[in-house]
């Protein structure tokens, strides 16, 4: 817990640094950082218990000045080199903590010492910012994280670490190897990849046929879901992709909500309805013509869907059909069956937004049953008794209630 005298001998710190930089000539001009805001990170980082303290030095000082942020950045890369493994996890909760990101020259105007004089100090400079970060970034990754830190740096990639990089491909082969290792590891990593594809042209081989191999069991039920629906209708989008690819997509999802639970169903129907309006030489899929029907009723058929095929260019899924959105229409739960049957119905809708399924549990779905207004009252019971407290006439031939058998009221 963060105490007061914790919090004073912060601020107090921090004003020996200002006043030491002010009047006994401290280095804040120039690269470096100044020598007493180096102990003070370093203590943060040595600290046992130091993560709340550290947290609002970040907050307080880190986020709102810019050279404090600079050199910040280029001590926790001093302290990369140095640390042991041990203090890999304190280095790498300051820098995520780091929140802000500059992105223009224009925006670095805000200094806790005095501001710089020359139009050429690296403090004035956003490039100079940026190779602080980078190599603050680099040095902690190089420590060795383990699969919790992993993912964290994952979650943080795309919007808070990749944008301060000078050189964005320094990161290609940390993504890369996380996104090769499965299962939650390849989901977070996918924002990151696609971020070095959209910005650096990153040509990643058999892109499609690992992104095929993440549709697993565990997709539906995984609380990344959202993040990975939002990055498939992303790669998905483009209506240069084969038919084959694109129904292979279609069809294994259509096999996973089979098992899903209902909010993982809801994404799913709407995001193949998209895809089949993208992709019209895919709703072959949901017009498949039987020639022999007695055959059919008789024998049944086999799908020629191949679920075990790695390749989504082989697995046949266009010479398939999606019998199980027709099996999700008779579902226990009434929204999934009511949202299932839009894909038996016309295609009027141009399109559905993702984002309004995308961030349902089985709370918010219960929350909007109960929530809902209930146009009839239902009936207690559907047999309405001419008597409740005592026993019904025999010639009526109607039980008694419950009451009557457990209690006599007639005494």
């Amino acid at each position: 817990m963060l105490t007061e005298l914790q919090r004073t001998a912060l601020n107090l710190s921090m004003r020996l640094v200002k006043n030491d930089a002010k009047y006994l000539g401290g280095t804040h001009s120039s690269a470096a950082s100044p020598e007493l805001l180096s102990t003070i990170i370093r203590t943060l980082v040595e600290a046992s218990d130091g993560e709340e303290i550290t947290g609002d030095f970040v907050e307080n000082y880190v986020e709102e000045f810019d050279d404090v942020r600079f050199y910040t950045f280029s001590c926790i890369a001093q302290l990369a080199d140095k640390e042991e493994l041990a203090n890999s996890k304190r280095l790498l909760f300051m820098l995520a903590a780091i929140k802000t990101v500059r992105s223009s020259q224009d925006d670095i105007a805000s200094f806790f010492f005095e501001r710089p004089s020359k139009l050429k100090s690296p403090l004035l400079s956003l490039p100079a910012h940026k190779r602080h970060a980078q190599e603050a970034w680099l040095g902690v990754l190089r420590l060795g994280l383990c699969k919790d830190q992993r993912k964290m740096v994952l979650g943080l990639m795309s919007h808070q670490i990749a944008p301060w990089f000078v050189k964005v491909e320094l990161l290609m082969d940390f993504l890369t190897d996380s996104y090769n290792v499965g299962g939650s590891m390849s989901l977070l990593a996918l924002s990151g990849l696609f971020y070095l594809m959209q910005e650096k042209n990153l040509d990643y081989p058999l892109f499609y046929h690992k992104l095929y191999s993440l549709l697993n069991a565990e997709l539906l039920h995984s609380r990344h879901r959202s993040r990975f629906f939002r990055l498939l209708d992303t790669f998905l989008a483009s209506t240069h992709l084969p038919a084959a690819l694109v129904a292979s997509f279609i069809k294994r999802l259509s096999r996973l909500a089979l098992h899903a639970p209902p909010a993982g169903i809801v994404v799913v129907i709407p995001w193949i309805y998209n895809l089949l309006k993208k992709h019209p030489t895919c709703t072959f899929m949901i017009h498949r013509e039987v020639q022999d029907k007695s055959a059919l009723e008789a024998d049944g058929m086999d799908d020629p869907f191949d679920l075990e095929e790695p390749e989504p260019m082989k697995t046949h899924a266009i010479d398939s059909s999606l019998w199980e959105v027709e099996m999700l229409q008779s579902h226990y739960h009434p929204n999934v069956a009511t949202l299932a049957k839009i894909i038996s119905e016309q295609f009027t809708k141009s399109s559905y937004n993702i984002e309004d399924f995308l961030d349902h549990s089985y709370g918010s779905m219960l929350d909007a049953e109960l929530s809902r207004g209930v146009r009839k009252a239902p009936v207690v019971e559907y047999e309405i008794p001419k008597k409740i407290f005592f026993k019904q006439e025999v010639d009526l031939k109607v039980d008694d209630s419950l009451l009557v058998k457990l209690w006599d009221f007639t005494t």
